[in-house]
């Protein structure tokens, strides 16, 4: 009855949460601690500028003309949002999407054709195989260096392209490892990039959250020829209900060109991000810079409460991230798959390291936890490891 592809996408339950499943149905309150859902532990845009915001709007977007590239004035809103930080973008070079996921598959679409191939970092999120799958593309891995500080391998990416290879993937900060890529290596990316004609896709969902003072290195400040970045409000506002992202175009102009009118086309096609939403985007970037502000410091301050908890532990250690909002522990003496199932007869939930083809036995979970929380469950899960 299905195609081969909807018949891969019914794959069987992973075992980890086939085990929780059963827990919860033993009465078992389990906590995740995988989840990087802010608005979970207590941030959130203040409830009445958004609905004042929203209201505006909503008036705003009463008469439906839409532009398949997004409204204009949200669109030199996105574009002022990086001019303010050094990357001269214009509202032609970007594009609204409902969210990063679709601005990933919109990419794929623009940049490989049925069978061809992307770059992506290893480790990675495990949702890019499905977004793939469904553009028709192969994603093939390069190697990010653990004992390097998560340093991407730049000579095995240069070695991992081919004949068939269209774009890369540069997640900065990486997900779920928090290594920010430096400017030195940018620089070299954009070198392969160029060399093979190759489209940058720069995934900097978690870019507004460095975690130590500093200007993020972003690949549009760089020489490659065609470099497309992705954002949204999900993490930047804590608003992953708005449903709204973009996509900047940066590079040659003859090849920005190209891009956004093939991108204009794939979005006329669905016309898929909410008036409303679209109207609402200049006010929420220009008066919800206090609040993104102190939610930066926020975060910030919750690693620091995470780090203090679960360092020197004789059994796990990590490489500190750089930005986001995840910490990924190198087990010692411990299989990880076992780890993670007795964490979660615990009633604690992360993720084994394989489900980001991370190598044998890390853990990987959030720290943005209340600190309340921290303390009651990094505890619980310190000791647990250590027994």
């Amino acid at each position: 009855m299905f195609s081969r592809l909807g018949s891969r996408l019914q794959g069987a339950t992973q075992p980890l949460y086939a085990l929780r499943q059963a827990l919860v149905e033993q009465g078992l309150r389990i906590t995740d601690l995988v989840s990087g859902n802010v608005n979970e532990h207590g941030i959130v845009f203040p409830p009445d500028l958004l609905e004042e915001i929203l209201v505006e709007s909503a008036r705003a977007a009463r008469l439906y003309a839409p532009d398949p590239l997004g409204r204009p004035a949200a669109r030199e809103a996105v574009a002022a949002y990086y001019r303010a930080q050094g990357i001269a973008l214009s509202a032609e070079q970007i594009l609204l999407t409902p969210g990063t996921s679709i601005s990933y598959w919109y990419a794929f679409k623009l940049a490989a054709d049925e069978g061809e191939e992307v770059l992506c970092p290893c480790p990675s999120y495990p949702l890019f195989d499905y977004i793939a799958a469904l553009a028709g593309v192969r994603i093939v891995p390069y190697r990010m260096l653990e004992a390097a500080g998560w340093e991407i391998d730049l000579d095995q990416l240069d070695a991992s392209v081919s004949t068939r290879t269209r774009a890369l993937v540069v997640i900065s900060p990486h997900n779920p490892t928090g290594h920010v890529v430096s400017a030195a290596a940018l620089a070299g990316i954009a070198e392969i990039a160029r060399r093979h004609d190759l489209v940058i896709i720069a995934d900097e969902v978690f870019g507004d959250f460095l975690l130590t003072p500093g200007i993020l290195p972003r690949p549009a400040a760089g020489d490659a020829p065609l470099v497309l970045t992705l954002n949204g409000f999900s993490k930047m506002l804590a608003l992953p209900g708005m449903k709204l992202g973009w996509m900047a175009a940066s590079g040659d102009a003859a090849r920005v060109g190209e891009a956004m009118r093939a991108l204009e086309l794939i979005s006329d096609t669905f016309l898929p991000v909410n008036e409303i939403v679209q109207a609402a985007v200049a006010a929420l970037l220009d008066r919800g810079t206090d609040f993104r502000q102190s939610y930066a410091r926020e975060i910030r301050a919750r690693y620091r409460n995470a780090r203090a908890l679960l360092s020197g532990s004789p059994a796990f250690g990590f490489v500190e991230p750089q930005g986001g909002f995840y910490l990924t522990l190198e087990l010692r003496g411990m299989a990880e798959q076992a780890a993670a199932e007795a964490l979660l007869r615990e009633g604690i939930l992360v993720h084994p390291g394989s489900f980001y083809d991370i190598g044998p036995d890390h853990l990987v979970l959030a720290f943005v936890q209340e600190p309340e929380l921290q303390r009651n469950l990094y505890a619980r899960l310190r000791r647990r490891l250590e027994r």
